[in-house]
């Protein structure tokens, strides 16, 4: 903290809104060191914050691009299961004309 240069008391004049007398406010050097280590503190928390919700929103992009790269990735294997699901059921087809072309070979 800084050191205050003048007493223990810090006075400031301010004019009544009814015309009367100005009241004083008087603040002890302990309350305004007070005040503004408060200050202080709200200043560094809300850099904080900013800092930590700049790195949450790289975070977020990051993770974008791999949803976006895992859904290129799902969609190429769904085509190939695809296309395997076909070739296995012509094979299959292909299996049951040769067995059924053995079963009359038999008679």
């Amino acid at each position: 903290m800084s050191e205050l240069s003048f007493g223990t008391e810090v006075a400031e004049e301010v004019g009544n809104e009814h015309g009367g007398e100005p009241e004083t406010l008087a603040m002890s050097a302990d309350e305004f060191a007070a005040l503004e280590e408060r200050v202080l503190r709200a200043v560094n928390l809300v850099k904080r914050e900013r800092m930590a919700r700049g790195e949450a929103e790289l975070r977020a992009v990051a993770a974008e691009e791999k949803v976006s790269e895992q859904t290129d990735a799902i969609d190429n294997l769904n085509k190939e299961i695809g296309g395997l699901r076909s070739e296995r059921e012509a094979i299959k087809q292909r299996v049951d004309r040769i067995l059924s072309q053995l079963d009359s070979l038999e008679l």
